[in-house]
């Protein structure tokens, strides 16, 4: 479950461009920082390709995604199946094809690593947490912050973690998850809107 959870919130992404050290580290925090403060919502879709080392051809899957601060989630698969992961503060619902389980995140040490992770990279702000080594690069068109997790049970799942942004630094472009294995997943986002108004029951599953 653990693995499973980790896989469809974070990817893997190649991007075939050339990057290099950011000079000033200090102005591409600031920028990060600032952008976290200023979203308080995201609306977006994305798309999402797997690549396991037992198989052959890669999975690719499409769906929609949903942030609202304060640490409200909705992460929704449309094709080719139907997979949702709702968090809404200290709750959080997975549903698939035949049955939906809701599990309280302040009993579950794993979903709350797992949430707090993933809710630090949708908001940008991840760089804080202390629990990754952070480089920071740049080429023509992204700045890319690659973080090496240091606590040894995130190790035993995660590899690297590549966080994506565009010169702008207005929101996460794309994420990027290698495996100790090198199993990895790309995924990328296609922003629909930013600070739009979110009802809270699409954060809840009936």
């Amino acid at each position: 479950m653990k693995k499973l959870i980790i896989l469809l919130f974070i990817s893997h992404f190649t991007i075939a461009q050339n990057f290099k050290a950011v000079k000033d580290t200090s102005a591409l925090k600031q920028k990060i920082e600032s952008m976290s403060k200023a979203v308080n919502s995201i609306e977006s879709d994305f798309t999402q390709v797997k690549s396991l080392n037992m198989l052959s051809e890669k999975i690719t899957s499409k769906g929609s995604f949903k942030f609202k601060k304060e640490n409200m989630l909705r992460w929704e698969y449309n094709t080719p199946y139907k997979y949702l992961i709702v968090i809404n503060k200290d709750k959080i619902w997975i549903r698939d094809e035949k049955k939906t389980q809701k599990y309280d995140m302040n009993s579950n040490k794993v979903f709350k690593e797992i949430n707090d992770v993933m809710m630090s990279c949708v908001q940008g702000n991840i760089f804080k947490s202390g629990k990754f080594k952070v480089a920071y690069f740049e080429s023509e068109k992204y700045y890319k912050l690659e973080l090496i997790p240091l606590q040894k049970n995130m190790k035993e799942s995660l590899k690297k973690i590549n966080m994506y942004f565009d010169k702008n630094v207005t929101s996460v472009n794309k994420l990027d998850m290698i495996e100790p294995n090198d199993d990895y997943t790309t995924l990328e986002f296609n922003l629909k809107s930013q600070n739009a108004p979110l009802q809270d029951n699409i954060f809840t599953v009936k």
